[in-house]
């Protein structure tokens, strides 16, 4: 009898460690957007565009570096990565003006790209059997949530003790730190005959003449778009819009004092909820139809927004929003990533990803940008947040039309 293959390999493991640790910087950015308008005296637009810029290169930076991967290596790509990341937050640390923070998140973004989900997703779906392959690209997806989880109440900490110029220099030193499992990284091939007859250019062909590539790639704006607006504006518009937490009541008495420590801890709820949600998500991606799956995501997310911006914002209600929108909030990118795997192949699935990936960080850069810049305007976020229900909508429309048809032989 056949031993099936592990579930957890050395690969998932290494790429789960790089993956939390870039998402828990990333995610983190949130919390410094009041202190550093404060501290120069910005509008919320600046810092707002500096995030937007990095969305938008890590976006950028998605399909280069899975093209890079595909070419010299998985590890010397990460190793790019990590260096361009760092190398963005140490210059950030020292900038004094919204020129300079703009510029250098730019390189911010192509550090995230490079030790994030494009080139990490495509060697774990490589090393994983077609049986696991669904659920490996979940759990490496949870592990970008478990950064979320820890990288805005670890900002939010820091602060209380270094200046926002330390703990960016602190986070330049943790993503070097996390090349040491680079070892770890060593992902055969499962590539087909006929995939590897094809070269990048054939297989790109074929994707962009199929329309169901071209609904993935549409669909997958809103995502960007809601994501990164969550977690760019929603710690600041959690600290200035919230009902007051009530002395005595559970939250106070877990350290939750104050409406800022709420935002924070918000964006860790979400990435806890989705830990689950995204696991969830790529067991599901295994036995039924990944697009009305996604569809089914979306649609969630529309109502669950909707919902929110019509209640009064409490406490209860941002725990509440935190959970349920957690749930979602990965959970796309397991059933994304592993539906392109099934319909152009293992190959060239890092830039083929990456492309859509670019996408979304459309959305991310809108989301972001919009939301300082309409803020700045109207002193709220009630219309961008708006936008967000209806490009959310939009998105649980164009996946009912994807054909889940394999174009690459297997």
């Amino acid at each position: 009898m056949q031993k099936s293959a592990p579930l957890m390999t050395p690969v998932l493991m290494a790429g789960c460690v790089i993956i939390l640790i870039s998402f828990a910087i990333r995610a983190s950015f949130g919390v410094f957007q009041i202190p550093i308008a404060d501290e120069f005296g910005w509008a919320r637009a600046e810092f707002s565009m500096a995030i937007a810029l990095q969305n938008l290169f890590w976006g950028i930076g998605q399909p280069i570096f899975g093209a890079i991967a595909e070419k010299i290596g998985d590890r010397k790509a990460i190793i790019l990565g990590a260096l361009t990341y760092a190398l963005g937050l140490v210059l950030s640390a020292f900038a004094v003006s919204p020129t300079a923070h703009q510029l250098y998140e730019i390189l911010v973004g192509f550090g995230i790209a490079g030790t994030g989900f494009g080139v990490i997703l495509a060697v774990v779906g490589r090393a994983s059997s077609d049986a696991n392959r669904s659920m490996s690209l979940a759990i490496a997806t949870a592990a970008g949530s478990a950064g979320q989880v820890v990288g805005a109440p670890t900002a939010e900490w820091l602060l209380t003790w270094f200046s926002w110029q330390s703990v960016f220099l602190i986070f330049a030193a943790t993503i070097l730190a996390a090349l040491m499992v680079l070892p770890m990284m060593r992902a055969p091939q499962p590539a087909s005959r006929a995939e590897l007859q094809e070269s990048m250019g054939q297989i790109l062909g074929k994707a962009f003449r199929d329309p169901s590539y071209t609904l993935i790639f549409l669909g997958f704006f809103s995502c960007g778009y809601q994501l990164a607006f969550v977690t760019a504006h929603f710690p600041a518009f959690v600290t200035e819009m919230c009902g007051p937490i009530a002395s005595g009541g559970l939250l106070h008495n877990l350290g939750i004092t104050t409406t800022s420590r709420l935002g924070a801890a918000a964006i860790a709820l979400i990435g806890l909820a989705n830990i689950a949600g995204t696991l969830v998500a790529g067991w599901l991606g295994n036995r039924y139809s990944k697009k009305y799956l996604l569809a089914g995501i979306y649609t969630g997310r529309t109502l669950i927004a909707a919902a929110f911006i019509l209640t009064p914002m409490t406490p209860a209600t941002v725990l509440l929003f935190s959970v349920s929108m957690g749930a979602l909030w990965l959970a796309t990118v397991p059933l994304t990533s592993g539906l392109i795997a099934h319909l152009y192949g293992l190959r060239y699935m890092g830039t083929l990803y990456g492309i859509v990936f670019f996408s979304h960080q459309l959305g991310s850069f809108l989301g972001v940008w919009l939301g300082g810049r309409m803020y700045d305007l109207y002193g709220s976020y009630t219309a961008v947040w708006w936008v967000g229900v209806g490009v959310g909508a939009f998105s649980a429309i164009v996946h009912l039309p994807v054909k889940e048809r394999r174009l690459v032989p297997a």
